[in-house]
């Protein structure tokens, strides 16, 4: 179940510019809201979404929620795909 949510998560488009937003960096709720064209609300669903998924991580400081990238389901995730094609360990993928 935990791969089906995962795979979910990364199949929308906005979620996986999240992301990529958030591979430089940890970023509050109000500052990933600010780069899309679409409600608060519906950001707030997409970070749910992610955050099931455990593809990222929340912390709480004071009246700010800041998101930040869970890089080791990342790693299962590209070890799986690596798997799935076959790839020696000598190989890059």
């Amino acid at each position: 179940m935990a791969l089906q949510n995962t795979l979910k998560a990364l199949a929308d488009p906005i979620r996986r510019e999240i992301l990529n937003m958030l591979k430089g960096g940890r970023m509050s709720a109000g500052e990933i809201v600010d780069k899309f064209p679409v409600t608060g609300a519906s950001i707030s669903r997409h970070l749910s979404v992610l955050k099931d998924a455990d593809l990222i991580r929340d912390s709480r400081e004071g009246k700010f929620i800041y998101y930040e990238l869970n890089a080791s389901v990342l790693e299962e995730i590209m070890l799986w795909i690596s798997d799935l094609k076959g790839v020696g360990e000598n190989e890059e993928v």
